[in-house]
């Protein structure tokens, strides 16, 4: 049987982001759209590594056969005790544009110094194995929030997040940059690590 990686997303921007970090594995990575799977999926854990797992176990139950993998992303903002957090995609509505989002944030922070504004992008990332293991890490990037909606790239709130390091916005970055310094970007090879000694043990069981 073929091996397949299941991403528990219907996010096209975020498939293109996972897709490019997780290229050249030995084994195809599907979209649960692709895979032909519908889950509503009730997302009530308390941190992102939870709301991970309970997406990539819902998702692993209708595919059992399949490493299964999930993420949880969001914004923190060290002014706003952290919001919006986990709650980041549904923060003021989830049918709310991210437009609206963003103006909301930039509103909530207006006036706000910039030695307050420090945030920063966590994504935790779940794998569920085909023998009920579960494995879990988390990538982070720390910035500021800008004080205007700048880019036309990345998805989210990646206009209002500005990374010093390059002096723009995630927005301004291209994929190939956002990807080598992304929170989803250091989750994914993390996670990527843990695929490849999964395939290379698989491998010797199989020749054993």
């Amino acid at each position: 049987m073929e091996r397949r990686i299941i991403f528990a997303t219907g996010n096209e921007n975020k498939m293109e982001e996972i897709r490019m970090i997780l290229e050249d594995l030995p084994m195809p990575v599907h979209s649960m759209k692709e895979a032909g799977v519908e889950a509503d999926i009730v997302e009530d854990g308390m941190t992102f590594e939870e709301n991970a797992e309970i997406k990539a176990r819902a998702v692993s139950r209708l595919l059992p056969n399949d490493i299964v993998l999930a993420d949880d992303s969001g914004l923190e903002i060290d002014y706003l005790d952290k919001a919006p957090g986990i709650y980041s995609a549904r923060f003021a509505g989830e049918d709310t544009s991210y437009d609206i989002k963003n103006r909301i944030l930039l509103d909530k922070l207006e006036g706000v110094p910039e030695e307050e504004r420090t945030a920063r992008f966590v994504c935790a990332v779940a794998a569920v194995f085909p023998d009920g293991e579960v494995k879990t890490v988390r990538g982070t990037i720390e910035g500021r929030v800008a004080h205007e909606i700048i880019g036309e790239n990345g998805f989210g709130y990646d206009p209002i997040f500005y990374y010093p390091e390059t002096d723009c916005t995630t927005a301004e970055m291209s994929p190939e940059q956002k990807n080598e310094l992304s929170h989803r970007g250091n989750a994914l090879r993390a996670m990527r690590k843990i695929l490849e000694r999964y395939v290379e043990e698989a491998e010797r069981a199989e020749e054993g």
